[in-house]
Parts: C-alpha cells; sequence; structure tokens
C-alpha cells in the first residue's frame, strides 16, 4: 500500500528513476552554473586554468553560496585571473598577497601552503590530472582522493591547513573533492561538467554527498545510513548505478537541486 511519496518511491523503482531523470533534466543546465560554484573555472578556457580555479572553488565550498563565489572570484583576482601562470611563475613574495584572505576557517597560511603544493604538484608530478589518475588506478575514487592528500601535504605547511582536504581514511564524505571530480571527468551535452580529464571514466566517480543530497537520497529510499560519511557516500552511489551504471553522479544534480531548493518529498 502506498503511503505518500516516500513509502511509494520506496518500492517503485521505474518512479525513481523517473524522478531522477526529470530533476537531472531541470537542474543539469547551463543557468545552474551562474550561482554555483563551477562557475568559477567556467572563466576559463585553458586546461590548466580550469583545473587550479576548480580544485580552488571546490576547497572553498562550504557556507553560503554567494560568498563562496565572492571569496573564490577574489583568490581569481588575486591570482591575476591566470591561476596556472601565476602559481608557476610567483614566489614567495608574490605569494605573501594571500596573508589576510581568510574564508570561514580556512585563512592566508592555508592558502599560501596550498599554493606551494599545487605549484610542485605541476612541476613536479604531472599536474592534478595525473595525481588523481594515479589514485583511480591503483584502488579507485578512495585511493585517488588519499593520494592527493598525501601529494599536497609531502610538502611543507601547516598542521591546521590539513582539515580542508578531506581523507576517506577517516571517514569523511570527500563532498568537495568528489564534486571536483565530477566538474573534471563528467562531460555531456548540457555544458556544466567539463569532462576534460579522459583517463577517468564517470563509472568510478562517488558522488557528493551532504545535508541536500543525503535529505533528498533518504526520502527516496537510496541512501539508509544515517551519517554523511565515505560509506553513505559509497552506498548511494552505489544505488545510483541501478539508474545509470555508465554516469552514475549525474543524478547529484537531481539530489543537490532539490534539496537546496528547500523541496522535501515526504507527504
Amino acid at each position: 500500500m502506498c503511503n505518500g511519496f516516500f513509502v511509494c518511491f520506496a518500492v517503485m523503482n521505474t518512479d525513481i528513476r523517473n524522478f531522477l531523470e526529470k530533476q537531472y533534466s531541470l537542474y543539469n543546465k547551463p543557468e545552474f552554473i551562474v550561482l554555483d560554484p563551477i562557475s568559477i573555472p567556467h572563466r576559463f578556457t585553458k586546461k590548466e586554468d580550469i583545473e587550479i580555479a576548480g580544485f580552488l572553488a571546490a576547497t572553498l565550498s562550504w557556507g553560503q553560496r554567494k560568498t563562496i563565489l565572492s571569496k573564490s572570484l577574489q583568490l581569481m583576482e588575486l591570482m591575476e585571473n591566470q591561476p596556472y601562470a601565476f602559481l608557476i611563475q610567483s614566489d614567495e613574495k608574490e605569494f605573501h598577497r594571500f596573508a589576510d584572505f581568510k574564508h570561514r576557517t580556512f585563512n592566508g597560511d592555508d592558502c599560501i601552503g596550498i599554493f606551494h603544493a599545487l605549484k610542485a604538484i605541476y612541476l613536479n608530478h604531472g599536474g592534478l590530472e595525473r595525481i588523481f589518475s594515479e589514485g583511480f588506478n591503483k584502488g579507485g575514487a578512495f585511493s585517488a582522493i588519499e593520494n592527493l592528500s598525501q601529494t599536497l601535504f609531502s610538502y611543507p605547511h601547516l598542521r591546521r591547513t590539513e582539515k580542508h582536504i578531506a581523507k576517506p581514511s577517516k571517514g569523511s564524505a570527500a563532498k568537495r573533492v568528489n564534486m571536483f571530480l565530477r566538474w573534471m571527468v563528467r562531460k555531456d551535452s548540457y555544458g556544466v561538467d567539463f569532462g576534460i580529464w579522459k583517463d577517468i571514466s564517470p563509472s568510478q566517480l562517488i558522488c557528493p554527498l551532504d545535508l541536500h543530497s543525503g535529505r533528498i537520497a533518504r526520502q527516496l529510499g537510496i541512501l539508509k545510513r544515517t551519517t554523511d560519511d565515505w560509506k553513505a557516500a559509497v552506498e548511494l552511489t552505489e544505488n545510483l548505478k541501478l539508474y545509470d551504471p555508465n554516469d552514475p553522479v549525474k543524478y547529484d544534480f537531481a539530489l543537490f537541486g532539490t534539496g537546496v531548493n528547500g523541496i522535501s518529498l515526504k507527504t
């Protein structure tokens, strides 16, 4: 017996698929870009600029979206709107211009430490794409994100900065890194995600999980785990593969878009 939207959807897989596809089409469109952090890397056309701008915007992506965009744009302006060239060509004196930068608990010291590490990654490790690709080849998304953290923090940094790069090994859902990976790896005809990393398959990605997407996923019955941690992100992704095994994280648009707009599926 159906008792409202939630129970019906929990047992009617076709309805879940139809809902996810409808909401995916509703939110995965160019209009989505304007008010989302992905608008920051969309300011650029060079691959390395897109990667670096995207990584920094994703790293700052917690709190109010208006503030996230403002602070991300501030970073881009301080980098003279040439993220890759600025990182590669700058020295300690140039990096010092970020000393007073602050976004919530992310401060100038964190920024400068990550800049030094990113510069080394592009000069010594072949760039962010190679860091992630090597990790995926070793053990999927878990290993890829761990590889990023280990490489970043193999360079001098303050210990406090480590909290800004999530680690699945510590139980984190790593929402911001998984979001960044969605941006770089996925590509479809809607033009929101970039799809500039070709060696990683969209089927290998883990769906970004936060308060909004988690709430809608649980109301749909496709996520049972009550804590928004790495295990929950994996569980959600595995269930989303029932509806699109080749590109499960496309439904991040459906879940997040529905959730962030305050929609509830319960009656």
